[in-house]
């Protein structure tokens, strides 16, 4: 059986740059061992799957890493959305629904850039273990809260988050399954109209560093809209490919807009 399936680099509009995903199209459905197969073998951050669902307008969507299916993600669900308009599954002016683990997801399509309708995500504050100043470099933290998932962690500075040198077999030790890093945007990135910026650590998951990743920004976009007072945020994640999200807080959702670049076309045969 072969499977189409295409790498396109999300939040970014660029080749290279911004948070690589792989999106296979499926026509049936297939066992979640051969999806998780998938998944290890192209050994992205993150496989996107879409089957369309029956007697519905609707299209499945399951994430798997390379080592383990997650709840949600930004980034595959943005490459996901960016392959459908351009293979003609959808019309640009169509919103695209998604039956995801997280609930319903809708993707538009605004003049070249995709926003992506996704769930607030809220986190509270938290008396953290000493592991865990070692597990992110030894770096005093600002603040230190948890999402359902994640440490989301603001260090005092722009310059503390681009100089961070997590210990990852400490951090894989510490409950939850990822890190995220942030810091108002008070330097280099601030000049250039940012927000904030972060970064995203999730060795758990089989992903040391994401380059760029929109289910984080979920939880950064509550937390710097009770720091900030506002709605409305450019974001930067300064991985090494980097990548920018624009930010919109609707109530308890969250729009996420970018830019996706396909980089290859294909087929997988299994």
């Amino acid at each position: 059986m072969k499977l189409p399936i295409f790498t396109v680099d999300s939040f970014t509009n660029v080749p290279f740059k911004g948070n690589p995903a792989a999106v296979c199209l499926l026509s049936e459905e297939i066992p979640t061992s051969l999806m998780q197969s998938i998944a290890f073998e192209l050994n992205l951050a993150e496989t996107a799957f879409v089957l369309k669902e029956k007697d519905s307008d609707t299209y499945s969507l399951r994430w798997m890493t390379p080592v383990s299916e997650v709840d949600l993600c930004g980034h595959a669900t943005l490459a996901s959305s960016h392959i459908m308009w351009q293979e003609g599954i959808a019309e640009k002016d169509e919103t695209i629904k998604f039956s995801t683990r997280s609930g319903l997801l809708k993707a538009d399509y605004y003049k070249g850039e995709i926003g992506l309708d996704f769930p607030a995500i809220p986190q509270k504050k938290i008396d953290y273990p000493p592991e865990l100043i070692k597990a992110i470099g030894g770096v005093q933290p600002k603040y230190v809260g948890m999402t359902k998932w994640n440490y989301l962690i603001e260090l005092n500075s722009e310059a503390d988050v681009l100089n961070l040198k997590p210990n990852f077999d400490i951090m894989l030790t510490l409950p939850g399954w990822g890190t995220i890093i942030t810091a108002k945007a008070d330097a280099e990135y601030g000049k250039q109209g940012y927000d904030f910026i972060s970064r995203f650590f999730a060795p758990e998951k089989g992903i040391q560093e994401d380059p760029v990743t929109g289910s984080a920004h979920c939880a950064l976009a509550p937390y710097w809209h009770g720091r900030l007072g506002k709605d409305t945020f450019k974001a930067y994640q300064a991985s090494e490919r980097g990548g920018t999200i624009g930010i919109k807080i609707n109530g308890d959702r969250v729009m996420l807009t970018g830019e996706a670049v396909t980089v290859i076309s294909g087929e997988i045969e299994v």
